[in-house]
C-alpha cells in the first residue's frame, strides 16, 4: 500500500471515529433513559438490552459469510452503516407513530440498528488491521479513541444539557437527541466510503465454521480468550443494564446528575486510553487484560456502601480507567492473536459469544433484579453484589488459561497502574 494513500486512509478512519462517537455520545447511555421516559419497567429495560444483544449475536454468525460471499470488506461496511442509519429514523418517530407499543417497538428498531452495526464491525476490523504494523496499532488505537472520546464526552453533555432543558416534555428532547445522531451517523458513513481497502486472500485452509471453532476451543488460546471475555461479560451485565434504573429511578438523579457520573466513565477513558495504549505495546495486552478484569470486578462492590453523587463519580472515575484498557487491549488482542485470513471470521464469533453474554446477562439481571431480597433498602444493590462475585470469579478461573502470543517486557501491575494515572512513566 502506498503511503500517502494508506494516510488519507487513516485520516478518514479518524473523521469516521469523531462522527461515530457523535452518535454514541448522544444514545448509547440515553437508550435506557428513553425507555424509562416511555414508561418501561425493570423487565422490559432487561428485554431491550438483551433483545439487542441477542440479535447482534445472531448477526454475528452471518457477517463472515456475507463478507466473503460479497467479496468486499468496504461494501459490507459502508452498505450496513448506511442501514443502521435508516434503522434511527423509527427510533426518532416512536413517541408520535408507535406510541400504544411505544416499548415494543423501542425494542424493535433498537435491536436492528444495533444489528447493522454488529454485521459492519468484523470486516471494519478486519480492514483496520491490514491498515496497521502490529508494534503501531496501541498507540493508534489509543490515539484515536482519546480522540473520540473527547468527541463523545462532549456529546455526553449536550444531550444531557438538552434532556435537562426539555424535562417537562422530555421525549422532545430525546427526538431532538437522537436525531442529531443520525445526522452524526451519515456523516461517518460518507468518511468509510472515502477509505481504502486492502486487498484480502483468503487462502481455503484459512475456513473454518462455528462447529469447527467449538470443537478446537478446548486447545485454542484464542477461543479460551473469547470465553473469559464472555463470561467477564455475563456477569458485567446482570448489573451493567440497571445502574441507570437504579441513578433515575431509585435514587431520583436528576438527567445533569446522571450524565455528570455516565461523562465521568468516559473522562478517565478519555485521559488514561492512549498509555494504555502504549503499555500494552511493551508488556502485552494479556497483562493489561487481566489488570483491569481486577478492578472491573470490584466496582459494583463501592455501590453498595456510599451514593452520594461525588462518590460515585468517583467510582465512575475508576472504571473509565479500567474499561479503557480492558476495551482496546480486547480489541488488540484478537489482531495479535489471529492471522489477516481469519480475522474476520474470528472477530464475528468474539462478537457472537459477547454478544450472546450480553444478552443473558440482561435477561437473567431483569428477572433477578425483581426478585432477589432487598440489600440496604435496594434490590438492585443484591444484583449489584452478584454481578461482583461472578466477576470475580470469572477472571480467577481463566487468569491462567490464556497465554500471551508475542514477546514482550515485564512490569508490575502496581507499576502499570502508576504508569496510566501519570505517576511515573511508562518506561520502567
Amino acid at each position: 500500500m502506498k503511503r500517502h494513500i494508506l494516510k488519507r486512509s487513516l485520516t478518514a478512519s479518524i473523521w469516521d471515529g469523531v462522527f461515530a462517537a457523535c452518535m454514541t455520545g448522544l444514545t448509547a447511555e440515553y437508550i435506557t433513559p428513553y425507555a424509562l421516559a416511555l414508561k418501561a419497567n425493570l423487565s422490559q429495560v432487561g428485554l431491550l438490552v438483551a433483545a439487542q444483544n441477542v440479535t447482534v449475536a445472531i448477526a454475528q454468525l452471518f457477517a463472515p459469510e456475507l463478507t466473503e460471499h460479497v467479496g468486499s470488506r468496504k461494501r459490507i461496511v459502508t452498505l450496513f452503516v448506511l442501514l443502521q442509519t435508516c434503522m434511527a429514523v423509527p427510533i426518532i418517530l416512536i413517541p408520535y407513530f408507535f406510541r400504544s407499543h411505544a416499548i415494543l417497538a423501542l425494542i424493535l428498531f433498537v435491536s436492528l440498528f444495533a444489528a447493522c452495526q454488529a454485521i459492519a464491525t468484523p470486516a471494519w476490523m478486519s480492514m483496520m488491521s491490514d491498515h496497521l504494523p502490529r508494534t503501531s496499532r496501541g498507540r493508534y488505537f489509543g490515539r484515536r479513541n482519546r480522540l473520540t472520546g473527547a468527541v463523545q464526552i462532549v456529546c455526553l453533555f449536550t444531550a444531557g444539557f438538552l434532556l435537562q432543558r426539555f424535562r417537562f416534555d422530555v421525549l422532545k428532547g430525546f427526538v431532538l437527541v437522537f436525531s442529531c445522531a443520525a445526522v452524526c451517523r451519515l456523516a461517518s458513513w460518507y468518511c468509510l466510503t472515502r477509505m481504502y481497502e486492502p486487498k484480502l486472500h483468503i487462502p481455503h485452509d484459512a475456513y473454518f465454521s462455528f462447529g469447527d471453532f467449538i470443537r478446537r476451543s478446548g486447545k485454542s488460546n484464542f477461543a479460551q480468550f473469547v470465553f473469559f471475555v464472555s463470561g467477564l461479560t455475563f456477569s458485567v451485565y446482570l448489573a451493567s443494564p440497571f445502574f441507570s434504573v437504579f441513578m433515575l429511578r431509585d435514587l431520583k438523579f436528576d438527567y445533569l446528575v446522571y450524565t455528570v457520573l455516565i461523562a465521568a466513565t468516559s473522562i478517565a477513558t478519555f485521559f488514561t486510553i492512549a498509555r494504555w495504549g502504549h503499555i500494552a505495546d511493551k508488556i502485552g495486552n494479556l497483562k493489561v487484560l487481566r489488570i483491569t478484569a481486577l478492578l472491573i470486578a470490584t466496582l459494583p462492590l463501592f455501590w453498595l456502601f456510599n451514593h452520594h453523587p461525588a462518590f460515585l463519580a468517583l467510582v465512575q472515575l475508576l472504571g473509565g480507567v479500567a474499561w479503557a484498557g480492558f476495551n482496546l487491549c480486547a480489541v488488540n488482542f484478537i489482531y495479535d492473536a489471529v492471522t489477516p485470513a481469519k480475522r474476520t471470521r474470528c472477530s464475528a464469533y468474539y462478537a457472537f459469544f459477547t454478544g450472546l453474554a450480553i444478552f443473558l446477562g440482561a435477561l437473567t439481571g431483569g428477572f433477578l433484579g425483581r426478585h432477589l431480597p432487598a440489600l440496604f433498602g435496594y434490590r438492585l444493590l443484591s444484583l449489584f453484589l452478584l454481578s461482583a462475585v461472578m466477576r470475580f470469579v470469572i477472571v480467577l478461573v481463566f487468569y491462567r488459561r490464556i497465554r500471551e502470543v508475542r514477546p514482550v517486557e515485564h512490569l508490575s501491575a502496581p507499576n502499570v497502574l502508576s504508569s496510566v494515572l501519570g505517576l511515573r512513566p511508562v518506561q520502567e
